[in-house]
């Protein structure tokens, strides 16, 4: 295909200018202190590679499918255990990402439009967040645009094999994020079946074989996992019954959706949740969980407030996606004085952070049907809602009557439907403060305006009525980036009024560059376009490049600037963090280290500090034939064990503190088969616990733990060299704060068979 001169050296910088947002600070990262755990453990074994297990020894799985995690263990295998190396995979995915965004809307709209969506893409803050970041969107968000490319070839020549390995990409897509991997069917369905040159009996047919392989492939790890014998494998997580199907049905689907009514007490997961597009959902505090709750609220001590989705949300509690990360590239200190959450200081728990209310995640605009408008998720994504949805609206209005298999018409309802459905999904489900959620959200809002903007330029240049959409849609887009620029008035004061300026210059120089009825351009005409582009792009692309500053890295959540406070929540300084940054800031505590050290924080640069290294090294010289050194009453007790050395150290209770194993008979049966003699107890509970209330009630955890009390011996902490007050009792691992704020004493017991 003939492409302007420009053309190939315009693409060549934007993927340059890509990989250095994308990779820039990241040898600075920190691990992700869920997911990194399974990353490490899939390095140590094959086994703990195919099942994602969360500890090196196979006791239990992660609460997700595996497959977005792949490609980061297979990097830490080739370059070692580094967070970079953890990171690099999701910079790779992230510029081939833009490449076949580049590819779609070339063939779509031609290269003009392309470059244009490329440019929106990248300057979309949620994308540089999301691909520096070790979760699972970056390769999900390839697989469903690798999906569309190849439904794309499809619907145009009418071919089965392509839009079999649409189904394909479809299911790989639902390795890395489940099933919201599925709602990207209705958009490649429809494309096909409105626009493909075959008879509509042969495009059901290639439809239905295509469902068929997207099936297969996406259920083939749950049918793996459900055909092997417990015994074999690990414990699935987030769930009563051991069951995959229940993990991605229940708890990872169904629980996200309680707001519509949605129940997913009989699907075997762990916990119904609350929250999502229905607003408010349960506003029962968590007993006795440090003041923790369910939808984004803080109470007073836990007894009558909530704190929950927030910067952690998704699901709430048991719902599989508070995974709060060490932090990630570029992420800055909270600069608090002792390296702690902000609000867990001096009674942080109800200032602080209910003043961090809706930005960021932490509050209100995280709910209800309106949340994607809210700032906190707007600010990260939404900057082009006005532009794309004309671009919809105009695109699917001004190809009426053309023939069915009209090219044009078929990528406005590709990107459209696409925008609509995730829109409506994440608007009904609960979100929380996952912005990197929006990355499936940025591209067809980027290839909407790259697309609208080369529809509107060629009507303009006609002339007629139809010339007023280009400046109307540069107008309310300008118009709308200035009122949420305006929501963070510390945040470059400059920026709202730069954009209302440049906005009605725009438009200025559109109106008077207007044609009448004959075709016309000219250099005033080029310059409003220009300055439309400018105007579009501004904005977002400040908060973008702030991935190059200290201050506003990007944060664990995937958002870049200051998603944290807005002009409806107070300031920053007030709630212990930097300037509009969350009062958790970018993902880290102060300096290199995670939190403080003792037995169950992280030591400097994520190692184990000097008491937990003496801890391990104790129980490792009395493993003798265990199979694990020793178990832990939470994952993250076990999480610095796990991470600085790959120690087989067995969590209680999975992601959520409540699942069922090992129940009390089970491991008592590792004791008396001697496969596990340590049990480490206090120091940290199951986030599911601290997010929600999942202590509340007895579960196997607790009944372990009771009997550990009962029947096993103590260790004195002097024993391996520590002391009482330090090596043997330390807070929670990332919630060191206050006493009062759920921390244990952590203590280490020996078992002897037969108790």
């Amino acid at each position: 295909m003939d492409q302007p001169a420009y053309a190939r050296p315009a693409l060549l910088v934007i993927t340059v200018v890509a990989a250095v947002l994308y990779t820039w600070g990241i040898n600075h990262s920190q691990y992700h202190t869920f997911y990194a755990n399974a990353a490490r453990s899939m390095t140590e074994s094959w086994k703990a590679f195919f099942y994602g297990s969360f500890d090196p020894g196979n006791s239990i799985t992660l609460d997700k499918l595996p497959g977005f995690l792949w490609p980061q263990a297979i990097s830490a295998r080739i370059f070692g255990f580094h967070p970079w190396a953890l990171a690099l995979p999701q910079v790779i995915e992230g510029v081939a990402s833009l490449l076949v965004l580049h590819r779609l809307v070339r063939r779509w709209a031609g290269v003009n439009a392309a470059l244009i969506a490329d440019t929106a893409f990248l300057l979309t803050p949620v994308a540089v967040g999301l691909f520096r970041t070790a979760v699972e969107d970056p390769a999900f968000t390839l697989c469903v645009l690798l999906a569309a490319e190849a439904t794309q070839r499809a619907a145009r020549d009418g071919r089965l094999r392509p839009l079999l390995f649409a189904g394909v990409w479809v299911g790989l897509g639902f390795q890395a994020k489940m099933l919201e991997a599925w709602a990207v069917l209705p958009a490649l369905a429809l494309v096909h079946l409105t626009s493909a040159p075959i008879a509509l009996r042969k495009r059901l047919a290639h439809l239905g074989l295509s469902a068929l392989v997207m099936t297969a492939v996406s259920a083939s790890w749950m049918l793996a996992v459900t055909l092997t014998p417990a015994k074999d494998r690990p414990y699935v997580d987030g769930t009563t019954n051991n069951s995959a199907f229940s993990m991605v049905v229940g708890y990872n689907f169904l629980n996200r959706f309680s707001s519509l009514g949605i129940s997913a007490a009989s699907t075997g997961s762990v916990s119904a949740t609350q929250g999502g597009g229905g607003g408010h959902g349960g506003q029962r505090g968590a007993q006795g969980a440090g003041g923790w709750g369910r939808d984004g609220q803080t109470g007073q001590s836990g007894r009558n407030g909530q704190f929950g989705a927030g910067q952690y949300g998704g699901s709430g509690p048991g719902g599989g996606t508070h995974h709060r990360p060490t932090g990630t590239a570029g992420a800055q200190s909270a600069r608090n004085t002792q390296g702690v959450p902000a609000f867990a200081q001096a009674g942080g728990r109800t200032s602080a952070v209910r003043q961090a209310g809706g930005g960021g995640g932490w509050g209100g605009d995280q709910n209800g049907w309106s949340k994607m408008f809210g700032t906190s998720l707007a600010s990260q994504t939404g900057w082009l809602y006005p532009i794309g949805a004309g671009a919809v609206v105009c695109g699917l209005l001004w190809r009426r009557g053309k023939p069915r298999t009209d090219r044009i018409r078929s990528g406005f309802v590709l990107w459209g439907t696409w925008l609509t459905t995730y829109f409506l999904v994440f608007s009904a489900g609960s979100v929380g403060g996952h912005t990197y959620y929006m990355g499936v959200v940025a591209v067809p809002l980027a290839a909407l305006t790259g697309g609208g903007i080369a529809l509107m330029w060629r009507a303009y240049r006609c002339g007629g009525r139809r010339a007023w959409a280009l400046p109307g849609a540069v107008a309310a887009t300008a118009v709308w980036s200035s009122y949420l620029a305006g929501q963070f008035p510390s945040f470059l004061p400059w920026l709202a009024p730069a954009v209302g300026v440049l906005g009605l210059a725009a438009v200025v120089l559109l109106v008077l560059a207007r044609p009448g009825r004959t075709p016309s351009g000219g250099r005033l005409a080029l310059a409003g376009l220009a300055a439309s582009l400018v105007a579009v792009l501004i904005a977002p692309g400040a908060w973008a490049v702030q991935v190059f500053n200290p201050s506003y890295g990007s944060s664990g959540m995937g958002g870049v600037g200051p998603s944290g406070m807005s002009r409806n929540h107070g300031s920053a300084k007030s709630a212990g963090g930097r300037m509009g940054q969350p009062a958790w800031g970018g993902g880290t505590m102060r300096g290199k280290g995670a939190t403080r050290g003792g037995a169950g924080g992280f030591g400097e640069g994520g190692g184990l500090t000097a008491n937990q290294r003496k801890l391990l090294d104790y129980t490792t010289a009395h493993q003798g034939s265990a199979a694990f050194v020793f178990a832990t009453t939470s994952w993250n007790g076990a999480s610095p064990y796990i991470l600085a050395t790959g120690a087989h150290v067995l969590p209680l209770g999975g992601f959520s503190g409540r699942v069922p194993f090992p129940t009390e008979a089970q491991f008592r049966r590792l004791i008396d088969s001697g496969k596990l003699q340590y049990v480490l107890l206090g120091g940290g509970r199951g986030m599911g616990a601290m997010f929600g209330g999942g202590s509340s009630g007895t579960t196997a955890t607790t009944q372990i733990t009771d009997w550990v009390r009962s029947a096993c011996t103590r260790v004195p902490a002097s024993a391996y060299g520590g002391t009482d007050s330090s090596g043997g009792a330390s807070a929670d691992p990332g919630f060191s704060g206050t006493a009062d704020e759920g921390a244990t004493a952590q203590t280490l017991y020996r078992c002897a068979p037969g108790h």
